[in-house]
């Protein structure tokens, strides 16, 4: 790959992973509630979820998802229901401290890794990066080097956006404010879905 088109996929690849979208809002909420300690396996499973659906798509799923009308409504109305469902649940959790606290747990390394398959920011970032960085002349050579540049912004950009709720945990020790925190971090995850269902 020509150094300059090296440089551009990793300017890209650390932009949208650090803009906000639902991974980034699960995380700044997962380090208000939890920290960083317990929020790790959570950044890694998107890390290990994300590289794998990398892999896929420029191996041939985009494409098949292209082809497929029916896949992408699919994709589409699972994507809004499992969003939906984990913007309840943040908006909804508990306090610490309330009654009821120790049944919150973070986000687990499985299901950060599972939650890329529906995550529709994931799936959009996958599409034009295996879309614009592949090379015809070494398609499997730079499907790897796109994914590799992926998880090297990833891990870097997970902290900034955990580091962002830890930063905010002293603030939000009330209870009343964390509720407050929760629920509009909950809408901001449903606001996610609006460039979807446009």
């Amino acid at each position: 790959m020509p150094f300059d088109l090296l440089v551009a996929l990793f300017a890209f690849a650390a932009v949208s992973s650090v803009t906000p979208g639902p991974n980034n809002i699960m995380l700044m909420t997962s380090g208000v509630n939890f920290g960083f300690r317990r929020t790790i396996p959570h950044m890694l499973g998107i890390e290990l979820g994300f590289g794998i659906l990398l892999l896929a798509v420029g191996l041939g799923l985009g494409a098949l998802i292209h082809a497929v009308p029916g896949l992408q409504l699919a994709m589409k109305v699972a994507s809004a229901a499992y969003l939906l469902w984990l913007a309840w649940k943040i908006a909804f959790s508990k306090a610490s401290g309330e009654p009821a606290a120790g049944a919150e747990k973070p986000i687990t390394f499985l299901q950060a890794a599972m939650f890329q398959w529906v995550n529709p920011k994931a799936w959009a970032m996958a599409l034009v990066a295996m879309g614009a960085y592949v090379s015809a002349d070494a398609p499997f050579l730079s499907i790897l080097v796109v994914t590799i540049a992926f998880l090297i912004v990833g891990i870097p950009t997970a902290t900034i956006w955990t580091g962002f709720g830890i930063g905010l945990r002293q603030f939000l020790a009330d209870p009343k404010r964390l509720r407050l925190f929760n629920l509009a971090m909950g809408l901001a995850l449903v606001a996610t879905l609006w460039p979807m269902l446009r």
